[in-house]
């Protein structure tokens, strides 16, 4: 677009940063006039500018509070790097599926609006990945052209490589007929390498050698909280039954004798039977 080329070297900065990664953007998927467009909101790009990263970053205009990244992201606006855009129903049957999208005529920066994105940022990485795509695809074309050193090199490498596989898959195919086996003679069943498919390290995928396949006590903690509660209660139940209760014993005069006598009274703790 002529009015992003017009941008300057600041601007241009700064944007790119909202639209690579290290903004923390959250960025959502929509479809405009049938096409599907990245979006975000205006309060998101607010806080990528007050961000720490945001700070370390060169050549941008510097930003301390958030009138100033909202004032900022406003004249960003003109440049049509991004455009307020309304959403509308889901553009499927599903509820996951994205929203439809439509550019609001009154273009303005607001926090609580969302923007579409009409700019892909730096395409550098983009272009390595295909010249890197290039490369490997000719490489693979010249392979009969190779010197002889380089062409066994490789294929001592593809040796080596298929070997690990069917290594992995032989251990796989063992560890579950030995399952199978202790599930028979040694219930509940003993697996080689537990963590095999697991998401952890290489080194830790063998680690424990082999485990009792116990299943899982996914309630203790509850019961252990129900019965801490209920500990509770009953010593709360202890206490009501077995407190003491004060009684107060009021001796009157008496009635024949004239003279005025300070009443006296006794306190007495009668324990509740």
């Amino acid at each position: 677009m002529e009015q992003q080329a017009s941008a300057p070297p600041d601007v241009r900065n700064l944007v790119n940063f909202l639209r690579s990664s290290k903004a923390g953007i959250k960025v959502r998927v929509g479809v405009l006039n049938g096409k599907r467009i990245d979006y975000f909101k205006g309060r998101s790009a607010v806080k990528a500018l007050l961000s720490p990263a945001y700070a370390k970053v060169k050549k941008v205009p510097k930003v301390t509070t958030e009138e100033e990244a909202q004032q900022l992201l406003a004249s960003i606006v003109p440049y049509a790097f991004f455009l307020r855009v309304e959403r509308g129903g889901n553009s499927g049957s599903s509820s996951s599926s994205p929203k439809h999208l439509q550019i609001v005529q009154q273009q303005m920066f607001l926090p609580d609006e969302y923007f579409a994105w009409f700019y892909e940022g730096s395409q550098l990485t983009t272009y390595l990945g295909g010249v890197a795509m290039v490369a490997v695809m000719l490489a693979g074309v010249m392979f009969p052209l190779w010197p002889p050193i380089m062409r066994l090199g490789v294929w001592y490498l593809s040796i080596v490589v298929l070997g690990l596989i069917g290594l992995f898959f032989a251990i796989a195919i063992v560890r579950l007929i030995f399952y199978i086996i202790t599930v028979i003679v040694a219930s509940p069943g003993i697996w080689i390498f537990p963590k095999l498919f697991a998401d952890v390290g290489f080194v830790e995928s063998f680690i424990p050698l082999w485990e009792w396949d116990l299943p899982k006590k996914k309630g203790k903690k509850k019961r252990t909280e129900k019965s801490e509660k209920s500990a509770k209660s009953k010593g709360k139940s202890t206490a009501v039954n077995g407190s003491s209760h004060t009684e107060v014993h009021e001796f009157a005069p008496d009635s024949g004798d004239s003279r005025p006598e300070s009443r006296s009274a006794r306190v007495e703790e009668v324990e509740d039977s």
